[in-house]
């Protein structure tokens, strides 16, 4: 583990430390109920959680509900001395270990829940979530026609990062999964003049003994990639080319 800075309020925020101002800026936010919490609340939450200082909590790892493992920080008083941790000096240490990140979990409910793709895409889009993209909006299953023209591919390391292949094929092992391939299309629409893209994965529900385990997985793999991303599961005999180890 990485040093975690010392941090005090008395000092003006400069090296490996957070932004004193947007600390204070998440202190008033959290102020505000639940319930009361709109869609400003959000954006400024968001605006400012990347760079404030915040602290680890104990555990400093901690596995959830979901069962996804997760960095357990926590929000300070500013007024006081603590060990800082930054979102955005820390992000490529908590993307290489695979984790997410919790804030105040030690809450009745935690302030906030990133999944390792929030933070990837932090780290590749410079923001949590991207609301416009060429990814396209359907589900995870989905039968390419086979009179459908279609470019086929490997996603860059700009949407598919070596660190993120490993961490999946690694998942994918450990669920028995030892031949795991992925491709990336793209689909040209003439009429609007647009083009989508998917990733596509040769994991289909005939693999596991239920459709759960099937799901399962597939939700495994969506939470290490940022929300936008368009999944989908394909038989790889049904595809001429384009499959390649994750």
């Amino acid at each position: 583990m990485s040093t975690i800075h010392f941090f005090d309020a008395n000092k003006s925020s400069s090296g490996s430390l957070g932004n004193l101002e947007k600390t204070i800026n998440l202190q008033h936010l959290l102020e505000i109920p639940l319930g009361s919490r709109d869609p400003k609340w959000v954006a400024d939450f968001l605006d400012n959680i990347d760079e404030c200082n915040l602290q680890l909590a104990e555990p400093e790892v901690a596995v959830a509900n979901d069962s996804f493992a997760y960095m357990n920080a926590r929000t300070v008083d500013p007024e006081t001395n603590f060990k800082a941790f930054v979102i955005r000096n820390e992000l490529d240490r908590i993307l290489s270990n695979g984790f997410g990140l919790v804030i105040n979990a030690h809450k009745d409910q935690p302030d906030w829940i990133f999944s390792h793709g929030d933070l990837l895409n932090l780290k590749l889009r410079n923001e949590f979530y991207t609301d416009d993209s060429a990814f396209s909006e359907h589900g995870k299953d989905f039968v390419l026609p086979k009179d459908e023209k279609v470019l086929v591919g490997q996603p860059s390391e700009e949407i598919l990062p070596a660190q993120t292949r490993t961490h999946m094929r690694e998942f994918l092992a450990y669920s028995g999964l030892n031949n795991g391939k992925v491709m990336l299309i793209a689909r040209n629409y003439e009429d609007d003049n647009t083009m989508t893209q998917d990733l596509i994965f040769n994991i289909t529900p005939k693999m596991f003994a239920t459709q759960d385990a099937y799901v399962q997985v597939m939700n495994t793999l969506s939470w290490f990639l940022p929300r936008h991303y368009s999944i989908a599961g394909v038989d790889e005999l049904s595809v001429e080319s384009g499959f390649e180890q994750i």
